[in-house]
């Protein structure tokens, strides 16, 4: 029974995130979620349950001193649920497509850099739709092959690679609560804008990432009968570059917010995807959403959070600080190494970007807000693949044995200690070139 009511409030909040734009429907939102994180209490982990406390201490000291600011972190609360939950059920309807398991199976097969490199890059691109459904997808390939073949270090240069591409979609994928949550956080920022830095970055980072692999023997491998024809590709990628352009159309030509633009998008293929199966006379059965407090708690307590944070800083201040211009620069490149440490510690990057959005996004010179904006990105992609608590180095451990300080922070140290700094010096840069 518990379990039915814990996904009868999360396709609630999905609704009400969907119709967030008539009145009461952002509120209706957030008091779903929080009875689907209730429900769900006995069964999270141990930082969801902290953010959400968190947030319940927030909305105790909104209504005790401010309760304009409960309205605003409703909605945030509203849509970044929404975002999560539309990702979800893209992800389950895209798992099941035929042309994901080709593409999969191809993405292990040719020689040693090519493969590195399909598996770096296409994994970045799975992880648009698919999230850490990308990990679990490619990383059972790699676990395959240590079952059949043992260790080796062809096996672990592709564990790096899938590490890092799941790592690099954070900071340039339109469906990445990342890139949403920092938009969110920083109204003056454009996602085009944010884009336009963080896609370069991304490509070069996983391309850099070649030169820190181990050397292994040439190899003579064909593509698999069943992988990938360049159409399964064409399809694939179609999809994901209709959701974008869905998600802009929507933000850009009728003023929608980001998060709610990227849900209908999202929402829209699924609903496409159910249609054609129905067509197929493929019957599957309405996905569960029973097993989301742990993200609700965390993406909605986190949302909150920031809200209150920014209202409570832009009450206390009427503009930015009369701080040295060559502060801010210096402040910005920070942000991706507060990011990697936080990381290093077994902090979620969600709380450190709500936290950086919420605190310096209020008080930032909003001409030099995409400064602050790629260094949250980029510090979140890193922390992503280069430190041992990240979810989805946990994950390639179960499907892969390597433990997540191997795999994630030794095997990867020399590139995230060369991104960051190349990050801090692009947030620093952008900073110093957009201030007033």
């Amino acid at each position: 029974m518990l379990i039915r009511l814990r996904s009868a409030f999360a396709y609630l909040a999905l609704i009400a995130a969907v119709l967030s734009l008539l009145p009461g429907m952002t509120q209706l939102g957030a008091v779903a979620v929080a009875l689907a994180v209730s429900l769900g209490w006995r069964e999270m982990r141990g930082v969801p349950k902290v953010v959400f406390s968190v947030a319940m201490i927030a909305l105790a000291y909104a209504l005790a001193a401010d309760r304009s600011l409960i309205g605003e972190g409703a909605a945030n609360v509203t849509r970044l649920a929404g975002l999560i939950l539309s990702v979800m059920l893209l992800s389950q309807v895209l798992s099941r497509s035929r042309d994901l398991q080709r593409i999969s199976v191809s993405l292990f097969s040719g020689r040693p850099v090519s493969r590195y490199l399909s598996l770096a890059y296409g994994t970045a691109l799975v992880s648009i739709p698919l999230n850490f459904g990308s990990v679990a997808v490619i990383g059972s390939l790699v676990a395959d092959r240590i079952r059949k073949e043992g260790d080796s270090a062809a096996t672990r240069n592709a564990t790096r690679a899938v590490l890092r591409g799941f790592g690099v979609a954070p900071m340039f994928s339109p469906l990445s609560i990342s890139v949403v949550l920092t938009l969110t956080l920083l109204p003056g920022l454009a996602s085009m804008e944010l884009l336009a830095l963080a896609v370069p970055f991304s490509v070069l980072l996983l391309l850099f990432g070649w030169f820190w692999r181990e050397p292994e023997a040439p190899s003579t491998e064909t593509v698999a009968e069943d992988a990938a024809s360049p159409a399964s590709w064409l399809r694939f990628s179609s999809v994901i570059a209709g959701i974008c352009v869905g998600a802009f159309l929507l933000t850009s030509q009728w003023g929608f917010s980001y998060a709610h633009g990227v849900t209908l998008s999202a929402l829209a293929v699924v609903l496409g995807g159910r249609l054609l199966e129905l067509f197929r006379a493929e019957r599957s059965p309405v996905a569960s959403m029973s097993h989301v407090s742990n993200e609700l708690a965390i993406v909605g307590g986190s949302a909150f959070i920031g809200a209150v944070i920014s209202g409570v800083v832009l009450g206390s201040v009427s503009a930015s600080p009369e701080w040295p211009s060559w502060l801010w620069p210096v402040l910005a490149a920070c942000v991706p190494w507060v990011f990697f440490a936080a990381g290093l510690g077994g902090v979620n990057p969600i709380v450190i970007g709500t936290l950086t959005g919420g605190i310096l996004g209020s008080i930032w010179p909003e001409s030099a807000v995409l400064g602050l904006g790629i260094g949250m990105v980029t510090g979140w992609g890193v922390t992503a693949f280069g430190t041992p608590f990240a979810a989805n180095a946990l994950l390639m451990e179960r499907l892969t044995g390597y433990r997540p300080v191997d795999a994630s922070l030794r095997w990867n140290l020399r590139l995230s200690l060369s991104a960051l700094i190349l990050a801090s010096l692009m947030a620093a840069a952008a900073t110093f070139w957009l201030m007033p």
